[in-house]
């Protein structure tokens, strides 16, 4: 099986070495075998090891098993999604993140996407919120959303990310507080590690909620399937074991009536897996993208690419990737050339007014 050039995306935001590293490690296992055998290479990186799961370990699965079904396209002249079944939708919706820190900026950002098309947006729910905090910062975050859903009505829909800042006690107050405003979904109410309130956080509101990027394997997302609560999975086809896992992942999730949106603020091949899943699920409800997010500057998602025009919306809405497996037409010389200087990405260290570390 031969193919003159194949690509994966495994990283996980804020550790790029130490997934380069499992990466390496993995290369023990592979080289030399069938990569057209994806689902009995899958299950060696998974089972091969005493140890397993994690962000890292899942990550570096994740871009393995991207690169895996970008061969096997490529050798057979077909894109992904024709190997997995077919197309169940013409098009996909996407949205676009917009921060949430500042009414103004925010109302200016969504004001600019909307004049390409978008009309769907996420933006951070809070900043960073107490265990037990004052109603000063529970009324600046649900201020925010005010300002936005007066500016636009009903002529965009939006989500919030609460992005696990919020402990369980702040949650009920926030999402009660934010319940006039109809969000699209809250996202990330509490941790991953909290998701047993997830169903208690549903029964008191109407809004969706929406969790899954910080889950690494469909037996993560079965328990969470099982409590309830969850209205929409994120997982992240970078960081959750790939095509492979999430297309199992969305299974799982359709036969309990929940909605799939992967989560994606990473770069093309990780944004075309996800298409691929999207355009073969059909309880796949919208997609996530980074073009134009402020963090990107400088490397933005698109600059990577050659064949830019594939990933054109229309109207909000993306189509099926057309060419053969990711279908991904990456510059492979500027990538090379960027990465000798490539920034080692940490995200913020944040800390409470008495010093004790907050969650970003």
């Amino acid at each position: 099986m031969k193919a003159s050039s194949a690509g994966g995306e495994p990283v996980i935001e804020g550790r790029a070495r130490t997934v380069e590293a499992a990466v390496h490690e993995f290369g023990d296992y592979l080289i030399g075998q069938d990569p057209a055998r994806i689902n009995d290479l899958w299950q060696v990186m998974y089972r091969g090891g005493f140890y397993r799961g994690g962000p890292i370990m899942m990550s570096a699965i994740a871009g393995i098993d991207q690169a895996l079904w970008d061969i096997k396209g490529k050798v057979l002249n077909a894109p992904v999604w024709q190997l997995m079944g077919g197309l169940v939708r013409d098009k996909i919706k996407a949205y676009s993140w917009v921060g949430g820190d500042r009414p103004a900026e925010v109302i200016d950002g969504i004001k600019k996407l909307r004049g390409i098309g978008f009309d769907t947006f996420k933006l951070n729910g809070c900043e960073e919120m107490g265990i037990i905090d004052n109603s000063r910062a529970v009324d600046a975050a649900v201020n925010t959303v005010a300002q936005i859903r007066e500016a636009f009505g009903n002529e965009i829909e939006f989500g919030l990310d609460f992005h696990g800042r919020v402990s369980a006690p702040m949650a009920k107050v926030l999402i009660k507080e934010l319940e006039p405003y109809r969000p699209l979904f809250i996202e990330e109410p509490v941790l991953a590690e909290q998701a047993e309130y997830y169903p208690r956080l549903a029964a008191q509101t109407h809004i969706p909620i929406a969790a899954g990027e910080r889950m690494f394997s469909r037996f993560e997302f079965k328990r969470v399937l099982e409590a309830g609560g969850v209205a929409i999975l994120q997982p992240d086809l970078s960081h959750a074991g790939g095509i492979t896992e999430c297309y199992k992942i969305a299974g799982m999730a359709e036969a309990y009536d929940v909605g799939l949106a992967p989560h994606c603020p990473l770069g093309p091949i990780a944004l075309a897996a996800c298409l691929h899943v999207d355009f073969v699920s059909h309880n796949a409800v919208f997609q996530e993208q980074s073009m134009g997010i402020h963090y990107n500057k400088g490397a933005e998602l698109l600059d990577f690419v050659k064949n830019k025009e594939d990933f054109n919306m229309e109207g909000g809405f993306f189509k099926p990737l057309m060419k053969p497996g990711l279908g991904v037409e990456i510059d492979e010389a500027r990538v090379i050339e960027l990465s000798k200087n490539a920034p080692d990405w940490r995200n913020p260290l944040w800390r409470y007014e008495d010093g004790s570390v907050a969650e970003w």
